[in-house]
């Protein structure tokens, strides 16, 4: 069959690009296709082409997608076109599926039955769990959990060594490699293996037996691959394994798509094409036919200033349709009640669309309120199990249950209750064989210096009054007034889910009320039924890649937020590969969410400005910095500040005389004292240590309460009122200086 019959009988209409790439079978194919450019149309077309053109056999021709559910779309697609029979033939296969099959060829060759794949993601977790209960000594999150078993993926699919695993374990400060080798040896024990493990022994397999290798390579001499800027570096020489005898390999993909590295996608594998396969072909196809010329335009603008890219250019089909829209607001909150009201009045599906799964939470909590339908795409519930909630909903159950001495346990260091954990031991111990609350044993029994007497009292004031106040009020006053806020910055925790909370809180008219809502949510959102018919759809950018919708908004776009850190000046600055290559994957999930819409985009401001957006639109945005780098601040989009707070708290202050009293010309442990010089134990030295870093204070017996700043060795660097000096802790704690 020609190729002109080929497009007659099957009724082809494709334009010159998706034409070429159809043809391209000989020689290794790199097809670059921009949003809405129809790969997959592309794709099964030239599998027909293939077949019916060329004569190749459909049982020699692989092809390879990222999910199951895009093999078993390509399947239909294809039979639809070219019929169920010999839709049969043909393979569709995910990496896994691949793997799975090169195992099971191993067992037969060998006699001998590989390890049994784990399945069960329960069984999974409750592995990990103990693990990490065991090396981090303390019970993980759902959150945790998560995290971990998301970094161990990557580090098998990415093959980090154990230095680089020590490396992303000490950024997430977690006995990363310790808890990885425990996983490995664990499973190996049990003969079990999970999806990730099925990808390493298929590697090993194809590398130590040329006989296995030579199989597949026989079986596969053409191989197709969809999405490949997702693929992972292990899948790439998978691939690259199975193709190096007849070099047959056609790769789709899109760099400026790849917006899984947290999965260990690797883009790299694109860019490097053409030294990778010899004689290589990289073809474009640049024409989007999805959205309106206006979208298309600005998106393309965007993108082009990314530097880890194929050189190209997206172009409209479609004529200029309605402009973008820039919805200014005041802060991150009024987004909620404006997509409420788009949500009660919506009639063509309209998709919003956010970085994080927690950014959606509190508009769930106003469509739930006001009853309004709504869709959600892949809800993901480990916000409500993170760690700042959990200690926010701690913190509120303490104050009702104030005798409580597991709660206390878990969260007397992120208040400002300023006790070390043998103290706090001690007072829990009392308060059972007393029947008190704690705190009162605290004041009572416990031996306890002036300055924690006086923080103890404090905080029994707080935690009485924000039970008498509304749930706004009272979060307020545990992130501001009970020190939780300087806990997250000194345990250097991201306080981005405070905000989150804050504006749940702002509906609530007490702190008891709040934390049940918040389980309410999270039940909702759990059991919340999918409306295949409803038109309004929440979705991260992750999930909705691959798919388009009439109209489009993009939440919290905004420096701080999306992205987190913002390099200024991008297209000139001289930044480091890693550093640079993180700020383009946020750049390629904005563009990946711009070109989500057919017709419509729109995208929320806030007072701070938002550099992407600013790009997008062609505005100019403030890169006359004199830097080339700014680490942009939540300011008063995650300030809870900007929530209206009708009251203040009035802060005590130190005496005139204590103010006086200091000399910051010396550091203090060269200052003269006529305390007699201790011996100290290193045990005590070590409680100590341990308990400037859970506090992170310091109470000195004549300049008081001090926060430490920094820990360097023996050598604290500590702020008095405002004055900063430093001090050598074991000359203090010899010389009795310090509480």
């Amino acid at each position: 069959m020609t190729l002109q019959e080929f497009i007659t009988k099957f009724n082809v209409k494709l334009n010159k690009q998706q034409l070429e790439a159809v043809q391209s079978v000989e020689k290794p194919t790199l097809l670059l296709a921009v949003p809405g450019s129809g790969k997959t149309t592309v794709l099964v077309t030239r599998l027909g082409y293939m077949i019916y053109c060329l004569g190749i056999r459909p049982e020699e021709i692989l092809t390879v997608t990222y999910t199951v559910a895009a093999t078993n779309d390509m399947r239909k697609r294809f039979a639809s076109i070219f019929g169920d029979e010999l839709a049969a033939r043909l393979e569709f296969r995910t990496i896994n599926g691949i793997c799975a099959k090169i195992i099971g060829y191993c067992e037969i060759c060998v006699g001998k039955k590989a390890f049994d794949l784990l399945t069960d993601e329960g069984y999974k977790t409750k592995l990990l769990s103990a693990i990490y209960t065991e090396l981090v000594h303390q019970y993980p999150t759902e959150s945790d959990l998560k995290n971990i078993s998301t970094l161990i993926t990557y580090i098998k699919n990415m093959q980090l060594s154990k230095e680089e695993i020590d490396k992303a374990g000490n950024e997430q400060d977690i006995p990363l490699l310790k808890i990885y080798s425990a996983y490995c040896d664990e499973m190996k024990k049990q003969s079990l293996m999970d999806y990730d493990d099925q990808m390493v022994y298929a590697l090993t397999m194809l590398k130590v037996s040329p006989q296995i290798l030579e199989y597949f390579q026989e079986m596969y001499k053409y191989i197709c691959v969809d999405e490949a800027q997702d693929t992972s570096k292990i899948q790439h020489q998978i691939i690259a394994l199975l193709a190096s005898k007849y070099k047959k390999v056609f790769m789709v993909g899109d760099e400026d798509q790849s917006i899984y590295g947290f999965r260990a996608a690797y883009p790299e594998a694109l860019l490097s094409f053409e030294k990778n396969y010899d004689n290589a072909n990289v073809l474009l196809m640049e024409e989007n036919f999805r959205s309106n010329a206006k979208i298309v335009t600005a998106a393309d603008r965007f993108i082009q200033k990314n530097k880890f890219r194929h050189e190209k250019h997206m172009k409209a089909f479609r004529e200029a349709g309605a402009d973008i829209q820039k919805i200014h607001l005041k802060n991150r909150r009024s987004q909620y009640t404006y997509l409420t009201k788009v949500a009660e009045n919506t009639d063509t599906e309209t998709a919003v669309l956010y970085r994080d799964n927690e950014s959606i939470i509190p508009l769930v909590d106003l469509l739930e309120r006001k009853e309004i339908p709504y869709k959600i795409k892949n809800a993901d519930l480990t916000f409500f199990s993170h760690r700042v909630v959990m200690d926010i909903k701690n913190i509120i159950r303490f104050a009702i249950e104030p005798a409580n001495t597991e709660i206390f346990m878990q969260m007397f260091y992120k208040i400002s209750t300023y006790m070390s954990k043998a103290v706090a031991i001690e007072v829990c111990k009392i308060s059972v064989e007393k029947g008190m609350t704690i705190l009162d044993a605290a004041l009572d029994y416990g031996k306890i210096p002036a300055g924690t007497r006086k923080s103890i009292k404090s905080m029994q004031t707080h935690l009485n009054r924000l039970l008498e106040e509304s749930g706004s009020k009272a979060i307020y006053r545990i992130i501001h007034f009970m020190g939780y806020k300087d806990y997250l910055k000194r345990a250097n925790i991201n306080d981005s889910k405070l905000s989150i909370i804050q504006a749940i809180a702002y509906n609530e008219p007490s702190a008891v009320a709040l934390i049940n809502r918040l389980d309410e949510l999270a039940m909702l959102i759990k059991e919340k039924p999918y409306d295949a018919n409803c038109k309004f759809v929440l979705s991260t950018i992750h999930s909705s890649k691959g798919l388009e919708y009439d109209k489009v908004y993009i939440m919290d776009v905004a420096d701080g937020i999306f992205p987190e850190n913002v390099i200024a000046n991008y297209e000139n600055s001289k930044k480091k590969d890693d550093e640079a290559k993180e700020y383009e994957e946020e750049r390629r999930l904005y563009y990946v969410g711009v070109t989500r819409a057919k017709n419509e985009l729109c995208i929320f401001e806030f007072d701070d400005g938002s550099t992407f957006t600013n790009e997008l639109l062609g505005l100019k945005t403030s890169e006359n910095t004199g830097c080339s780098f700014v680490e942009a601040k939540m300011s008063n989009l995650r300030d809870l500040s900007n929530f209206s707070i009708d009251y203040k708290e009035k802060i005590s202050k130190k005496s005139q005389a204590y103010k006086n009293s200091i000399d910051l010309t010396k550091p203090i442990s060269y200052q003269k004292t006529e305390a007699k010089q201790k011996k100290v134990t290193e045990s005590e030295y070590a409680d100590k240590i341990e308990e400037i870093y859970l506090t992170g204070t310091i109470v000195h017996k004549k300049y008081g309460l001090g926060k430490v700043l920094k820990i360097s060795g023996d050598l604290l660097k500590i702020e008095f009122e405002g004055k900063i000096t430093k001090c050598k802790l074991k000359f203090m704690m010899e010389h009795n200086l310090i509480e």
